[in-house]
């Protein structure tokens, strides 16, 4: 197990649509703990393996709360196969843009079809925060960060405020 840096804005790698895992295997499944463990870390709820330099489609999440017994969840190319008409808004904040934090409208209940690590395929309805969840890191699998669900200016005034670190540490820029 091992904890893996993160990818921070402005890095043009946020950017990259991720490519499906051909096959699932240990290096799949260590990939899975190592990203778990990154995220637990970090500490958050989820995150998808962009988010550590691998462009794959792959996520994990675990929307327990504290206290509670950890839920830790593992999906190998998910994909959206059901969105309801209704909405509901969630504050997001993203391991990759820290301590940023913004109300963002999606659907409030979603299907997704993925493989799970057995590489078996499986199906979840969700809805509140794994549905919201799900669909942050499903984003980040197609190169979608959550403020581009916010208005151009308050995006923009992000990314320049990241930009402008990122230069102070010598980063790439998107």
């Amino acid at each position: 197990m091992t904890i893996k840096p993160l990818i921070i804005l402005p890095d043009p790698i946020l950017r990259q649509v991720s490519t499906p895992l051909e096959a699932i295997n240990d290096e799949t499944r260590r990939l899975a703990t190592d990203m778990l463990e990154t995220m637990y870390d970090a500490p958050g709820i989820g995150l998808a393996a962009i988010q550590i330099g691998v462009p794959r489609r792959m996520l994990v999440l675990d929307v327990s709360k504290d206290g509670e017994e950890k839920t830790p969840l593992v999906f190998i190319n998910p994909e959206i196969v059901a969105s309801s008409d209704a909405r509901s808004v969630y504050e997001e904040g993203c391991l990759s843009i820290p301590d940023y934090y913004a109300e963002v409208e999606r659907p409030a209940a979603i299907t997704v079809r993925y493989l799970d690590r057995d590489g078996k395929e499986q199906t979840i309805e969700a809805d509140g925060l794994l549905a919201t969840c799900l669909q942050h890191e499903i984003d980040h699998l197609n190169g979608v960060l959550f403020i581009d669900h916010i208005s151009k200016l308050k995006r923009d005034m992000v990314i320049r405020k990241f930009t402008k670190a990122a230069k102070t540490r010598g980063a790439k820029a998107i």
